[in-house]
């Protein structure tokens, strides 16, 4: 299986609606933008967080990532299989649940988030060690899932230590 956009299988609404898990994988269409896949998937964390957020408490909102990311590994594995591409760039479901995690944690405020988005998203696209080597090494959907977990923690880290330099 490779892992780059070239599939035999070409995704759009038919393919989203032909199983459940294309439609998670692909974030309810976000991931079928021709341009930044990965950054519109990204922004469908922040309505799904508002929705989550006043209604969980912190113990289940944590259950609720936990579940997000295990049916993740899922729907990314079963919908690669059917691309035939291991990590397809449409595949967004990823970006979502990393960054609701992120959010989850990002301190009260637009500024906040805006820094939470904008550093998640160079995470996720520079990939510095050990992410990119998760990237290329771990397949299915558990490689595809992990990476952005692990750049969910680097921007933690970082607005952690911003915020702790801040008055």
């Amino acid at each position: 299986m490779t892992t780059s956009d070239e599939s035999a299988v070409t995704p759009n609404w038919r393919f989203l609606f032909s199983h459940p898990a294309h439609l998670l994988s692909f974030g309810f269409g976000s991931g079928l933008a021709h341009k930044a896949p990965g950054t519109f998937g990204t922004l469908v964390a922040f309505p799904m967080y508002w929705y989550l957020a006043p209604r969980l408490s912190d113990a289940a909102f944590i259950l609720v990532l936990i579940w997000a990311f295990s049916i993740g590994v899922w729907v990314c594995d079963t919908t690669g299989k059917a691309l035939g591409v291991a990590d397809h760039s449409g595949m967004v479901w990823d970006e979502i649940v990393a960054f609701v995690l992120v959010l989850f944690f990002t301190p009260p405020g637009w500024e906040w988030s805006l820094l939470a988005f904008a550093l998640f998203r160079f995470f996720d696209i520079v990939k510095p060690p050990p992410i990119r080597y998760f990237d290329n090494n771990w397949h299915g959907g558990l490689g595809v899932m992990f990476d952005d977990l692990l750049a969910a923690g680097y921007t933690l880290l970082c607005l952690a230590i911003i915020r702790s330099v801040l008055p």
